[in-house]
């Protein structure tokens, strides 16, 4: 079930590393000690922040993706959250989800 969901994350995440990443011939970057971050770990670190109620650090997060790559991120974060959650409990990926969210069972 992740397997197929991984092959799409990698094909997609090819086809923008091909599309925004450096080009021959291009010059350096301005600040080349500046670390770029991942979707990922924009991610990570935005719904971390959530979770503490952290406005800051939100903030800085959301700063360091496009919010399209964000968004990605934390859809991909909460798929796998839900996958690991079902499998800890032994249920349904969509009864977890429904019970996080407070939904009745459907």
């Amino acid at each position: 079930m992740i397997e197929p969901l991984k092959k799409k994350v990698v094909r997609m995440l090819d086809r923008l590393r091909k599309r925004f990443g450096p080009r021959r011939g291009s010059a350096p970057r301005a600040h080349p000690e500046t670390r770029q971050h991942n979707i990922f770990e924009a991610a990570a670190a935005y719904v971390s922040a959530c979770a503490d109620d952290d406005e800051p650090r939100m903030d800085e997060a959301a700063g360091w993706v496009s919010p399209e790559a964000l968004s990605f991120g934390v859809n991909e974060l909460a798929c796998r959250a839900v996958i690991a959650l079902a499998r800890e409990r032994g249920q349904s990926p969509r009864t977890v989800a429904r019970t996080l969210l407070g939904l009745p069972a459907a």
